[in-house]
């Protein structure tokens, strides 16, 4: 007769749970960082075409003010490259780093918007 299966005795299994958490907390937390660093993605998509299209806007109105405008379109932690040009359709293009999340790896991620606006006649 097994020790399992003695009368009063039972199988002990306690901690158990707490092995097999510990052993999948590492995947969790993988998959967790990857759902936001895809909403971070998504995020600098979103804010890079706000500051094209304010740049489009302000550089259609007052030549020179693109610049400017992408920079108070956009949330205060992304630094965007703007591109402003044309006489007729000004053409505005922002480019902006996408953060990382997951430590020791630095991709370069960018995100870029263009956005083309009729110049104004005055």
């Amino acid at each position: 007769m097994s020790a399992s299966t003695r009368r009063g005795e039972r199988y002990d299994d306690r901690g158990s749970v707490l092995l097999e958490f510990t052993g999948f907390l590492p995947t969790l937390l993988l998959v967790g960082l990857a759902v936001i660093q895809l909403g971070l993605v998504g995020y600098s998509f979103q804010q890079a075409g706000s500051g094209a299209r304010a740049a489009a806007r302000a550089e259609s109105l007052k030549p020179g003010a693109g610049q400017s405008a992408a920079d108070a379109a956009m949330s205060a932690w992304y630094e965007p490259q703007v591109a402003v040009g044309g006489a007729e359709l000004v053409r505005a293009e922002v480019t902006v780093d996408i953060p990382t999340l997951i430590p020791f790896v630095d991709v370069g991620w960018t995100a870029t918007r263009t956005v083309t606006m009729p110049a104004d006649e005055d």
